[in-house]
């Protein structure tokens, strides 16, 4: 799901879960090759995107280092300010949503861009980690969504 780094940004590749148990979907997963193949849809439940317990009428916790910036309940497109701006080093990104449509976060300052599939019936998440080897004080995400789409995210740094 991860899908940009840009000049300033080294990324790690692979699954990866945090201290909250959410994924780092930076890289695709590979199926067993002894699993097999299922005549019944998957249930809601089974999707990567989705954890038990997560909503969005409250910021997602779970981010590495101090939180910079936290929205919850949130609709439509949005800039988010993230205070006192990045430094260098890590920075953690954890998105919530629910309602049919695509959410995309986008850290410009790095060319830093990922979407994630948002659907009616449950809350979806992602968990993105990036490095940054240049400061921002100015630093902002714009987060980009359908109106009929909720979500909330928390940075960390």
């Amino acid at each position: 799901m991860l899908a940009a780094a840009c000049l300033a940004v080294v990324l790690s590749s692979g699954c990866t879960k945090d201290n909250a148990g959410r994924e780092d979907t930076a890289a695709a997963s590979t199926g067993s090759p002894s699993a097999k193949p299922s005549a019944e849809p998957a249930k809601a439940t089974e999707r990567a995107e989705h954890i038990d317990g997560e909503t969005v009428a409250e910021a997602p916790g779970g981010v590495d280092g101090e939180v910079i910036a936290s929205v919850a309940d949130a609709r439509g497109n949005q800039a988010v300010p993230l205070e006192g701006g990045v430094r260098t080093g890590p920075v953690s990104i954890a998105v919530n949503c629910q309602g049919e449509g695509t959410l995309t976060v986008e850290l410009k300052l790095v060319g830093l861009s990922f979407p994630l599939k948002c659907v009616a019936d449950e809350v979806s998440s992602t968990y993105n980690q990036i490095v940054l080897e240049k400061a921002d004080k100015d630093a902002a995400l714009q987060v980009t969504a359908q109106s009929g789409v909720r979500w909330a995210l928390s940075v960390g740094q």
